[in-house]
């Protein structure tokens, strides 16, 4: 028997779902409460009075599943922490499962083979947003990462995207849009009439995180509680007006004007992307080093605008950091700041997945790329010696950066 307990309190909702499962038979079991002024006290008895009330004690527990956001900058954090509390206490695995994941999971269930695009209130005009695929295959693909943007930008990110999305799998029906962040003025405007509207007020429900976890839990997606880590899409609680107009706080509106479409990289990408690799690199990687590490379930992104691919990155998670293999943007978008966008990209999953920083090897002839390491804050922790071929017969060293990450 398979028993997960899912935590969900990113909004005022305090969620909680029991999901068990036994010779294939799957039943969950929800418990909320609506507007509870601290979910942390009321989070683990009402978790405990279910986990008792269906017969079960808490030594039963596979997993503990907790959204883990993006939303309340308490209530997410409330959730991994209570979760990882019970995943040491009982020495069993965490499922991390995202706000967006949880309600596009909502929508899925009546628009299959769909392009679902959902949206939560971030407050300050502002919306979470995220775009899956609904597939009959692969169940519901993530086709782009989470973003806070201005609820009046939504429109426009949407359309320069929306063909994007689809490049892998083509959706059979219109688009569907769902959750609460669609209502905010100006959110749709501009939409075609023709896309499907879901449930405006959709937010994340545990029994979706319970739901989209036992998915997990059967690949074996979990981490161990001490890695846990929620999503926070702004880097402090709170911005001026000022600095959300320049892009701080995980707001993209300052890069969105370059036009390029931060995607997960998918094989229909790679030709274009082995085209780049070879412009830019001496030593490129093969077209079988890219299949190989989509096939291993790297992490790995491309960025497209109408002009074709202008970057892709790679990276490999380690048991403490994530490892970047390989990152290159177009020479004509090079200091144009879409290595950055690739970069904090890398920095978003690396701290979801409670890693303490990033490691990457760069040439010493390479200044370029040392000087744009070292603006980010990388700082050099070795030396690989003859690391890198150099061209006839020789090698070349690679020094070791390496990022660590401020406590969140």
């Amino acid at each position: 028997m398979t028993l997960i307990l899912a935590l969900e309190t990113s909004t005022t909702t305090c969620g909680i779902a029991l999901l068990s499962e036994q010779d294939g038979a799957i039943s969950v079991q929800t418990r909320e409460l609506e507007g509870v002024a601290g979910h942390a006290l009321s989070v683990l008895p009402l978790a405990y009075e279910l986990i008792s009330e269906r017969g079960y004690s808490k030594a039963d527990l596979s997993a503990v599943a907790f959204g883990n956001g993006p939303g309340a900058f308490t209530g997410i954090r409330v959730a991994c922490g209570v979760a990882q509390g019970i995943g040491m206490a009982l020495g069993i695995p965490l499922i991390p499962v995202g706000a967006l994941n949880a309600v596009a999971a909502n929508a899925a269930s009546r628009h299959p083979s769909c392009l679902i695009i959902a949206a939560l209130d971030a407050r300050m005009d502002e919306v979470y947003l995220a775009a899956f695929i609904s597939d009959s295959e692969r169940g519901l693909v993530m086709v782009q990462p989470p973003v806070l943007l201005s609820a009046t930008d939504a429109p426009v990110f949407v359309m320069q995207r929306e063909s994007l999305w689809q490049r892998d799998i083509r959706a059979s029906g219109m688009p569907c849009l769902i959750g609460e962040g669609w209502k905010l003025p100006q959110a749709m405007l501009g939409l075609p009439q023709d896309w499907q509207v879901d449930d405006l007020n959709a937010r994340p429900q545990a029994k979706w995180v319970a739901q989209l976890a036992w998915s997990a839990w059967q690949s074996g997606q979990t981490v161990l509680p001490e890695h846990a880590a929620p999503l926070y899409l702004r880097d402090k609680v709170a911005f001026t007006t000022a600095e959300r107009a320049t892009g701080q706080g995980g707001n993209p509106r300052a890069i969105q004007s370059q036009g390029a479409a931060l995607l997960p990289m998918v094989a229909s990408d790679l030709t274009d992307v082995l085209e780049l690799e070879c412009a830019v690199q001496s030593f490129p990687w093969t077209n079988k080093n890219f299949e190989d590490a989509l096939l291993a379930g790297y992490e790995a992104w491309v960025l497209r605008s109408e002009a074709g691919l202008q970057g892709f990155c790679v990276a490999m998670l380690a048991p403490d950091v994530m490892h970047i293999l390989v990152i290159a943007v177009q020479p004509d978008q090079q200091r144009g700041g879409l290595g950055k966008v690739l970069l904090n990209q890398t920095i978003q999953t690396a701290r979801q997945r409670g890693l303490e920083g990033l490691l990457l090897e760069v040439r010493p002839s390479n200044t370029q790329a040392l000087a744009f390491y070292h603006s980010q804050g990388f700082a050099q922790i070795g030396v690989r010696r003859d690391y890198y071929p150099s061209g006839k017969g020789q090698r070349e060293d690679a020094l070791v950066l390496k990022k660590t990450f401020e406590p969140a």
